[in-house]
């Protein structure tokens, strides 16, 4: 009887240590769960997270675009004088805009006024690559006038990715090289490609007053306006 009721007594411990067993099991188990269910709402967190939308430019960032491009554009010689002289008076003509919308309104723009501008900037973008990718390109010549020309074309361009020539400043540099360059055309092919030591002379002479006029630009008062919250 002694040994029956040990052996029967026995059964309750046993139990009672398997199920405690159990339970720390689906503890360990609901834990290993809760912890995978966290870390997949995490990472899909960070799916959502990185296929965020990059925001759209801003008007000025637009602008401040267009004008790398041409200064590039310039300084590879993939834009003449006249091209750039072109592109910078119309981008003048959006900047003047832009300018006087924004004093009608308090210093911001409207929707529509937005749109309009990102409307010209958009073909402003297409002719800017039709130009640097057409037949015409600048060239320079290793010869003295050469040198100077492109000289004065890398000064410019410094200019305009530096801010401190306005695209109206640019267009009127641009204007007087353009002049420049159809004289020196001019009397190349009227001496069988050459410049005579007086034409040289004068050519010179025209390149130095283009360069204390670029140097005026480019230390004005006048610079590209810094970016405004649109």
């Amino acid at each position: 009887m002694k040994f029956m009721w040990m052996k029967w007594g026995a059964v309750p411990v046993a139990v009672l240590l398997l199920g405690g067993v159990a339970v720390a099991q689906e503890q360990s188990s609901s834990g290993s769960q809760s912890s995978s269910g966290s870390q997949s709402s995490s990472s899909s967190s960070q799916s959502g997270s990185s296929s965020t939308t990059a925001p759209k430019p801003t008007i000025q960032q637009r602008k401040e675009n267009q004008q790398d491009r041409i200064a590039n554009g310039v300084q590879s010689g993939q834009l003449t004088a006249g091209e750039t002289k072109n592109l910078e008076t119309k981008e003048a003509a959006i900047n003047k805009e832009t300018a006087t919308d924004r004093a009608a309104n308090g210093g911001k723009l409207t929707s529509a006024e937005k749109q309009q501008v990102n409307k010209q900037q958009n073909q402003m973008s297409k002719q800017i690559y039709a130009d640097k990718h057409n037949a015409n390109t600048a060239h320079y010549g290793n010869n003295e006038v050469g040198q100077r020309r492109e000289n004065q074309q890398d000064r410019i361009a410094q200019g305009i990715k530096s801010g401190q020539l306005t695209a109206g400043e640019t267009a009127k540099l641009e204007k007087q090289q353009q002049g420049i360059n159809k004289q020196v055309a001019s009397d190349r092919a009227a001496n069988g490609g050459k410049l005579a030591a007086s034409q040289k002379q004068q050519v010179n002479k025209q390149q130095n007053a283009a360069s204390k006029n670029i140097y005026n630009k480019k230390h004005n008062a006048k610079t590209q306006p810094e970016a405004k919250k649109q």
